[in-house]
């Protein structure tokens, strides 16, 4: 995998075939992002969203800390830059946690310690936020008198509206506990146990097809909660459709009447 400034890029730790971390490589500013760690990330991500071999990505940071968010110095030089660089920027900055929290690929926040800011976009654009006892998280861009507005839809889509308007608005720290309460993280384990944690999800996501998964992150992106429509009626049900035809569906029937592991599962987690 290829080394960037500002990340690590490569296979987990445990070896497993199809699984890489991105890792925020910027501990001394506890993984504070700026314009070049913004475009690293999306780089990687499009990168591997595009390779066969990917199956899972987890983003994890550095040391002690997850993510500080946005790099005050960055945040300094955009105060006193012209409206239209501005612009560019946060489209970037949009642009990249979109990419992340589009990928095709299921993806797996690794949190401890502090996730402040854009480290709370950051772990609301993954599908799944696994963090340890240890973590605490913080909306805090009220602090330097500006607002979260390019992570608010997805701080909203994790824990609802009047949740990340109270956390925006009071730019409280959260422990863990209530994060996982309110849909922020979906599990919190002890320190020591956060990457046993992990590796327990990922052996969970390969067991399933990966066209499912593509095909579960497309139609789920369509839904929203309300009442159901003869619309989304008819959406879910073209979509099962079509996929119960799928080479993969059929794999997948014959390998479980078979009793015998799929084709997508790798020969040693079998």
């Amino acid at each position: 995998m290829s080394t960037h400034e500002t990340l690590r890029v490569g296979t987990r730790g445990t070896g497993q075939p199809g699984v890489v971390q991105v890792t925020m490589a910027r501990p001394a500013v506890f993984n504070a992002f700026d314009e070049v760690m913004i475009g690293e990330l999306d780089a990687a991500f499009a990168a591997l969203e595009a390779d066969p071999a990917v199956r899972v990505i987890v983003l994890a940071g550095d040391g002690r800390h997850f993510s500080a968010g946005a790099d005050l110095q960055w945040m300094q030089r955009a105060s006193e830059a012209t409206l239209e660089w501005n612009v560019a920027d946060a489209r970037r900055f949009a642009g990249m946690l979109a990419r992340i929290e589009a990928c095709a690929k299921p993806t797996i926040a690794r949190v401890q310690g502090a996730a402040l800011g854009g480290g709370v976009g950051l772990t609301a654009a993954c599908d799944i936020a696994i963090a340890a006892d240890n973590a605490t998280f913080s909306v805090s861009e009220a602090k330097f008198g500006i607002l979260p507005a390019v992570i608010g839809p997805y701080v909203v889509n994790a824990v609802g509206r009047r949740q990340a308007r109270r956390l925006a608005l009071t730019t409280e720290r959260i422990g863990a506990t209530e994060a996982l309460e309110m849909g922020l993280v979906q599990r919190v384990v002890m320190a020591e146990q956060l990457d046993a944690a992990v590796d327990e999800a990922v052996q969970h996501l390969l067991a399933g097809g990966p066209n499912a998964q593509r095909e579960i992150k497309a139609l789920f992106a369509q839904l929203q909660p309300g009442p159901i429509t003869p619309d989304v009626r008819e959406l879910t049900a073209q979509t099962i459709a079509r996929v119960r035809g799928s080479d993969e569906a059929r794999e997948g029937f014959a390998a479980f009447l078979g009793k015998r592991p799929a084709a997508w599962i790798a020969k040693n987690e079998r």
